[in-house]
């Protein structure tokens, strides 16, 4: 999964890592099959998203079809989520993190880590708490 994080880093896609895979980083022991980032949708990020990932076979994980990701001008406009299902696991893109807000408080709250030498922003710990706490999940308890 650690390739998808170094891909859209690369791709200079701009994201926090948040969910499962950030309290991994925070030494959670919890086991994710899956890696939740919160992003903003615009036209730019999402062709970055298409240069990082396009490789990988991208399918809409919650569609019965799971029609390939294809990106369109104009797309931009009605998204708030995607899940994706692509070779190299599951990628989760979220419009907002319930606690924090969208993409830019999300960035607000994010520390930056090292990923095999690649900058990846993770949101904090304490903000990471405050979204799990909002999300009032058994799970997150």
């Amino acid at each position: 999964m650690q390739e998808l994080l170094i891909r859209l880093a690369k791709a200079r896609f701009p994201f926090v890592v948040v969910g499962g895979y950030a309290a991994y980083a925070h030494g959670v022991t919890l086991v994710t099959q899956d890696i939740d980032v919160c992003c903003a949708f615009t036209e730019d990020s999402l062709k970055r998203l298409q240069t990082a990932i396009g490789d990988l076979h991208p399918v809409h994980r919650m569609r019965p079809d799971r029609l390939p990701l294809e990106i369109r001008p104009g797309m931009s406009t009605n998204l708030r989520n995607l899940y994706l299902d692509t070779d190299a696991g599951q990628l989760n893109l979220i419009g907002q993190v319930q606690g924090i807000g969208g993409y830019q408080e999300a960035l607000q709250h994010s520390i930056e880590v090292s990923v095999d030498d690649c900058p990846i922003r993770l949101l904090s710990l304490s903000a990471l708490i405050q979204a799990k706490e909002a999300m009032d999940r058994d799970r997150d308890r």
